[in-house]
């Protein structure tokens, strides 16, 4: 199978593409990669790098907003997986623009030329945001999308015009939804990498209000395999969810940076919370488990610990990044 995947040199693009060109996804041993890419401040060539150097890996720099560019790479591929998308709440809410350009005109250009070249199957990865905040209980994949962010608004914008494609063409066309990512490589703007550079650095972390909000917290490479069985194993038209299974409040996952860092509560600031902030999110993942066999394999202790190793012995990954964007 030769994969194209958009958005590669990102946090969980790059993690996909790591695993299948090592043979770490049963199934896609044998298939070839190319990366569209169009580098912005998250895209990093040195995520690629362990895999750069193999021969079934190709990289394209450019935008999926560009029809004509993509359409001279996406000739000869069998399926494309689409991670590349703006994802950062914080950035929509002070500019959305990019996201409405880059994820509903960009899935747009990139469904337009799979359905006029042919291409197989066709798996976009969305988010958990779409469906707004639910106060109990889990999403199940029909829930009525209600998204509170420009980012998730431009993501649910995305989702649709995928299954529409799907209804109006006949495209194979599958969709998954994740909750919140955590692990290597991830740019340290969110959460979980920022909290820990900053301890790293001994710099004070911010926590929006009271630190109440809920989120369910998942491995990248739980994300990933999960979605590999999509990718060989969805029916075309389906959505997928994806989820880890450990819930916790975003001051509950302070206390445990903290601890793993090795810093104190005085090391927080509370901070004016985020424009309209989603209280919790949940995702029912029964779909999934029945369907492709998925279930997350990494447990959050252990996860979290490697993540934070990570970026302890990783500064001459993220310091640059950090110095770059001026992120505290």
């Amino acid at each position: 199978m030769n994969i194209l995947v958009t958005g590669g040199a990102g946090f969980i693009g790059s993690q996909f593409v790591r695993a299948v060109l090592s043979g770490e996804m049963p199934g896609l041993e044998t298939a070839s990669v190319t990366v569209l890419d169009k580098l912005t401040y998250a895209g990093n060539p040195e995520n690629l790098a362990p895999v750069a150097h193999l021969p079934g890996y190709r990289f394209a720099h450019g935008d999926i907003c560009d029809a004509d560019f993509v359409a001279s790479v996406l000739p000869g591929h069998d399926a494309v997986v689409h991670f590349a998308a703006e994802s950062h709440v914080d950035r929509s809410i002070t500019g959305a623009a990019a996201f409405v350009t880059t994820n509903v005109l960009g899935t747009q250009t990139l469904l337009d030329a799979a359905h006029k070249l042919g291409i197989g199957r066709f798996v976009h990865v969305s988010t958990d945001e779409v469906y707004g905040s639910i106060s109990e209980g889990s999403w199940t994949e029909d829930w009525p999308l209600a998204p509170n962010s420009p980012y998730a608004a431009a993501k649910a914008g995305s989702d649709l015009i995928a299954l529409a494609y799907h209804r109006t063409h006949g495209m194979d066309v599958v969709v998954t939804r994740c909750s919140n990512n955590y692990g290597h490589h991830h740019f340290p703007e969110k959460m979980i990498p920022l909290f820990v550079t900053n301890l790293l650095d001994g710099r004070k972390v911010p926590l929006y209000g009271d630190g109440g909000n809920i989120r369910d917290w998942l491995h990248v490479s739980d994300h990933c395999r999960g979605i590999a069985l999509a990718l060989q194993g969805g029916k075309a038209g389906e959505v997928y969810h994806i989820g880890g299974g450990t819930e916790l409040t975003n001051k509950e996952l302070a206390g445990r940076l903290l601890e793993a860092c090795g810093a104190g509560w005085d090391m927080v600031e509370y901070v004016e919370d985020r424009k309209g902030h989603d209280l919790r999110y949940s995702l029912d993942i029964s779909k999934s488990r029945a369907e492709l066999g998925y279930e997350p394999l990494i447990g959050f202790d252990q996860g979290l610990a490697d993540t934070v190793a990570w970026y302890r012995d990783n500064r001459a990954w993220w310091e640059p990044l950090k110095a770059k964007a001026a992120l505290s």
